[in-house]
This record gives structure tokens, C-alpha cells and sequence, in this order.
């Protein structure tokens, strides 16, 4: 059966393309530092029915956003039929934050509300459909947290909140703190990590019924320029379902072999290229038999299961 092309984070909550487009890496090719490009680029990935974009405040040393929005500012779609999702908290030491002497989290309600704000005016937008606490805060103050986000929410500058890289009690801990579900932790998971199977977070994810996003879904690149004998038997394991599912492309089944968890995963793709995404737009009509499935975790624990 294949993917259904959206995907409710919650049930009767928000909801995003089940296939999302990573921003991360926007300003590393030269012409998407063009908006017209940029503009191109969301249209493309709209057009595919991939509607929802995936930023952080940091990325591209905070500069990410600002592009985007000058390219959503020359788009001629409507803002209503996308999805924009950003994260805060982490703090880098960058010429674009002179105050920022080491890299720390900061996950207080006046930086929520700071960078926000920041986010709407880089993005030319008057709220985010999606914000997330990019990551665990040592520091972290539950009940300030949630009143940052809470304050934000009520503002209208933000339609639902979530979480990412969190580990169950971490997520726990915030959502008993909120009067409105945590909708999301986007977390790493690909062929090559899998520790989400066994770890709990995958189970918490199903047992509150929220979708978790996926970042780095096809193993950062490694799955196909790594040289190791698991990469290797990875790819294979891959090759043989591509070619038993007609997909024809590794990574097109890697992206599907998520799509196949019942945890229903939301993958966050990272290539600029238009032709790469119209190429994983097609794991959607991708589906793995349950031994095909067990056939590449086997290849990449290097193990059959107990």
C-alpha cells in the first residue's frame, strides 16, 4: 500500500507532507543563495507534495532563513498551502552572534520569544506552523520552557510545538509542563542508526500517537560514500529491494524502509537537487514486504534478530 501523501502529527492536529524538505543545507551551492532559485526550488518541491520546510535559527550561521524568505517573498504559491517549521535553543559562537562566546543551549522564554520573532522576519511570515527546542538543555527549566512556547502559541506566532533530539523522559518532562500536545521529536534514524528501534523512543512515539520527523534519514551520505563492510552490505541488502520493488534506487528504498515503521515516521530530506527529490518523492509509492524490511536491518546490525 503506498503512503499517504500527508501525515496528522497528532490525531486531529496539525499536519505536514509525509515527505519534508530539510533547509539545512540551502547556502551550500552557490545559486540558492539566489532567490529566484530559492523560489524555484519551493515550487519544485510543492509541486512534488512536498509542502512542508524544514529550517532551524542556525543554520547556514544563521543565515538560512533570511534566504529562504527572500525566495518565498518571489514565490507566486500561497503561504497557506506550505508548512514552515524552525527550531530554537542551541547557540552558536558566530560573527552573526557576537555574544555568543562558546556554543550553549539556551531554552528560556525570553530566547524562544527573541527567536521567534527573528525567525518570522527572516521568513517575511506572520507564524510558524511548527516550532521545536532544537535540542536537550541541560539547564533547561521546564516550567519557564513551557511558558516561552506557551506565550508564543497564544500570540498566534506559532501554531504547535515540538521537540528534537529529545530522549523519552526529556519529552515527558516537557509535555507535563504544557497545556497543548507536543506534537513531534524529530530525531536521527536511517538504516545506518537505528538505535530508535530499541531504545524506547520509536515506542513512546506510539504510544502518544504523535509522528516523529526524521532527520538525516539517509545516514548524512555515509550510506553511499562509506567504505565499511556494513555500508557495504547495507547498500546491497538495499540494491536487492530496489530491484525486487522496481524502485531502481538505494536510496529511494531507505527512505521507504522508514515510511514502512508504524510509528509513522515524517523523513526531513536534505538534497537541493531537484531531480534527487522527485527521485525520494518516489519511496511514497515504494512498499516493502515485512522480510524485505528485516532483510536490510539484518544487513545492518550485521546480525538476524533474536
Amino acid at each position: 500500500m503506498a503512503a499517504d501523501r500527508r501525515i496528522e502529527l497528532v490525531p486531529g492536529g496539525p499536519s505536514l507532507s509525509r515527505l519534508v524538505f530539510g533547509a539545512w543545507r540551502l547556502l551550500d551551492g552557490g545559486a540558492t543563495r539566489d532567490a529566484d532559485a530559492v523560489a524555484r526550488l519551493i515550487d519544485i518541491s510543492a509541486g512534488l507534495g512536498i509542502t512542508s520546510f524544514d529550517h532551524a535559527d542556525i543554520y547556514g550561521g544563521y543565515q538560512v532563513e533570511e534566504a529562504f524568505g527572500a525566495g518565498l517573498a518571489r514565490w507566486k504559491g500561497r503561504r497557506d498551502s506550505i508548512e514552515l517549521i524552525s527550531k530554537c535553543g542551541i547557540m552558536l559562537k558566530s560573527p552573526q552572534r557576537p555574544e555568543n562566546w562558546l556554543k550553549h543551549y539556551d531554552t528560556g522564554a525570553a530566547h524562544i520569544a527573541a527567536s521567534v520573532d527573528r525567525s518570522l522576519k527572516n521568513l517575511g511570515t506572520d507564524y510558524l506552523d511548527l516550532l521545536l527546542i532544537h535540542r536537550p538543555n541541560p539547564l533547561m527549566d521546564a516550567d519557564e520552557t513551557a511558558a516561552g512556547l506557551e506565550r508564543v502559541v497564544q500570540a498566534g506566532k506559532v501554531r504547535a510545538v515540538g521537540v528534537s533530539n529529545f530522549t523519552v523522559p526529556q519529552f515527558d518532562l516537557l509535555a507535563s509542563r504544557l497545556p497543548f500536545p507536543v506534537v513531534t521529536n524529530q530525531i536521527e534514524h536511517s538504516v545506518l542508526e537505528t538505535s530508535a528501534l530499541t531504545d524506547g523512543r520509536l515506542d513512546h512515539a506510539q504510544r502518544l500517537r504523535y509522528a516523529p520527523m526524521i532527520w538525516s534519514p539517509l545516514g548524512g551520505g555515509s550510506l553511499f560514500t562509506g567504505d565499511g563492510q556494513r555500508e557495504h552490505k547495507v547498500r546491497a541488502a538495499l540494491s536487492v529491494a530496489a530491484a525486487e520493488t522496481g524502485a531502481h534506487d538505494v536510496a529511494t528504498v531507505a527512505i521507504a524502509w522508514l515510511l514502512r515503521h508504524p510509528a509513522r515516521l515524517v523523513p526531513v530530506l536534505g538534497t537541493m537537487k531537484p531531480e534527487r527529490l522527485a527521485q525520494l518523492a518516489r519511496a511514497l509509492d515504494v512498499t516493502l514486504d515485512r522480510q524485505q524490511w528485516f532483510s536490510i536491518l539484518e544487513a545492518s546490525e550485521g546480525r538476524a534478530v533474536p
